[in-house]
């Protein structure tokens, strides 16, 4: 029982970091490998808020999503989508996208050591509580309710409005989109700022119980494209699915085995998708 509630909880926030690459990779084909530094720049504006205004983390969200969100609108706008209008097929625009988001990440990389060179952490509601029988801390408990909170509401904002529909047309096909009058870009532009914005919350929940600093942001990159290649590019409920068996898989190993074990418990996961469903689970073959 510990580690499937240990699992689910580190599940969610995992989640939460994967829907915000899927969106990006999935709708506006950006292959964003700076999308681990955002999640560590939603931390470190959560622990900065904290120790110098006493501002809670979870005030802390509705500041950074919105700052994430017109941050990563002006990124694509201003630095990607001539990426995308000079491409001449998905191929192209993947190794344009993962050239200049690498060397984005290492921009942001020097602008947050510039900012806070050191580790940084926080207690906030660190207190242990008894769930299912499992003693786990507040923060971890809260930053779940909260992951799942934001995951349906996304899931439901894709599948009950019109933006929404909009979006998931784009990552199904974006010929077929264009022709019968989705404006494209501007919707490859929205899905690449709240990708951005959702990644960034994940960032400011996951620093309530984890120790990060700048340079970390490539092993949560990592992660989450294991979560969006295993669970299905462009497909939300692949990432929820992926997060889950990804969350439980490393608490298993790490309790079971060895802490030091769980990255490459995930890449060997991440190799089985690849070599038995390439689509992923809930990809669909191409034809």
């Amino acid at each position: 029982m510990d580690i499937l509630v240990s699992g689910l909880l580190l599940a969610g926030t995992y989640a939460l970091m994967a829907m915000g690459l899927n969106l990006q990779y999935g709708v506006a084909r950006i292959m964003n490998l700076a999308n681990g530094e955002m999640l560590v720049l939603g931390a470190l504006a959560a622990f900065w808020l904290f120790v110098t205004y006493q501002v809670s983390p979870m005030l802390t969200l509705f500041i950074v999503a919105p700052v994430s969100f017109v941050g990563n609108w002006l990124i694509y706008r201003i630095f990607l989508r001539p990426l995308v209008r000079r491409s001449k097929n998905q191929g192209q625009l993947e190794v344009d996208s993962i050239l200049a988001t690498f060397g984005m990440s290492f921009a942001l990389v020097g602008i947050m050591v510039s900012i806070h060179g050191e580790y940084f952490t926080y207690k906030y509601l660190s207190e242990p509580i008894s769930l299912l029988g499992t003693t786990v801390a507040l923060n971890r408990f809260v930053a779940f309710l909260v992951a799942v909170l934001i995951a349906g509401g996304l899931y439901l904002w894709l599948n009950r409005t019109r933006p929404g529909v909009a979006v998931r047309a784009v990552a199904v096909d974006t010929e077929a989109a264009g022709l019968v009058g989705i404006d494209v870009p501007r919707i490859s532009a929205l899905a690449f700022a709240i990708g951005g914005a959702v990644t960034s919350v994940g960032g400011s929940l996951i620093s309530t119980f984890i120790t990060l600093d700048a340079s970390i942001g490539v092993i949560f990159t990592m992660k989450a494209l294991i979560i969006v290649i295993m669970g299905g590019v462009g497909d939300i409920r692949g990432a929820i699915v992926a997060a889950i068996i990804l969350g439980l898989v490393e608490t298993a190993v790490a309790t079971l085995i060895d802490p030091g074990l769980t990255l490459a418990a995930a890449y060997l996961i991440f190799l089985a998708v690849l070599l038995f469903r390439p689509q992923g689970l809930f990809g669909r073959r191409a034809t």
